[in-house]
């Protein structure tokens, strides 16, 4: 084949590559780190259990038990041009927080950028933020917080902190002086605008807004095809209906601290960006 030839569709390929819109972590974003498989939480709706199930790694009976993964703490980093996102596949719980925080360590020390993302129990982030002080310029908080109400919270999470918990996490990080955000994906109920108000003063970044994607499948690989679950999530997608997220971004689209994930962007015609890791 002539190079040219070659050459032409190399660059075709890689273009039509790049444009691909970008979706879920990798909105955030470009690197993704986690030492950890399983997560002891065990929300219905993880699509990390669903994915690990899939391909055969773990069972809907065993994702709760977590195991580390000796290779992944053996890593070393360099600096890199982009952010970091650590943990994606579970959350920061007191029974492994200091291997994470060693492993934390070693992604910072070279001067990189990272998204601490979790559902937060208290007591580990009054750690983190002793631990990182000199550090806090080089890490945003994003705290999942998907409802103000702790029944929705204790049916869809299972086993995570309950809201009063993870809104003392946030006010926390923000007053030691961190940068904070919520991600709010996905909505467990049709009270967005609470959540904004109760979440709102002490987030420094923004609040982002997603629905519960691939519902169905994703909750019965998970071993919760049970009716009520199943009613449930029908009744969470009926409530958060094309109608109430447009009035939502109505009421909310001005306030530069309120974004919107893949999930909602086609809602409200936001166009999603091909380039991973603009948080925007």
């Amino acid at each position: 084949m002539p190079a040219f030839l070659v050459y032409f569709g190399e660059n075709s390929m890689s273009k039509r590559k790049s444009e691909k819109p970008v979706s879920g972590t990798k909105e955030w974003a470009k690197h993704n780190e986690n030492l950890i498989s399983g997560c002891s939480n065990d929300c219905r709706y993880c699509y990390a259990k669903c994915i690990a199930i899939r391909f055969k790694r773990k069972s809907p009976d065993n994702w709760g038990t977590e195991i580390i993964n000796p290779d992944a703490l053996a890593v070393g980093f360099r600096k890199r041009k982009g952010r970091f996102m650590f943990p994606t596949t579970y959350d920061i719980a007191p029974e492994h927080l200091d291997v994470c925080m060693t492993f934390l360590e070693k992604i910072l020390k070279p001067g990189n950028e990272v998204l601490v993302v979790s559902k937060p129990h208290l007591d580990c982030i009054r750690v983190i933020c002793t631990r990182f002080y000199d550090y806090r310029r080089q890490i945003m908080f994003r705290f999942t917080i998907g409802s103000t109400d702790n029944n929705a919270l204790q049916f869809w999470d299972q086993n995570a902190p309950a809201f009063d918990e993870r809104l003392e996490s946030l006010s926390y990080a923000c007053w030691a002086g961190y940068a904070t955000s919520v991600s709010c994906e996905p909505m467990l109920d049709n009270n967005a605008d609470e959540l904004i108000r109760r979440l709102l003063p002490y987030v420094t970044d923004s609040i982002w807004f997603g629905k519960m994607n691939r519902s169905n499948p994703i909750l019965k690989m998970n071993g919760h095809g049970d009716q009520e679950t199943i009613q449930r999530a029908m009744y969470l997608r009926e409530s958060l209906s094309d109608e109430y997220v447009l009035d939502l971004y109505g009421r909310h689209k001005n306030n530069p601290r309120i974004k919107w994930k893949d999930s909602l962007k086609k809602v409200v015609g936001i166009e999603i960006p091909v380039v991973a890791g603009l948080d925007i």
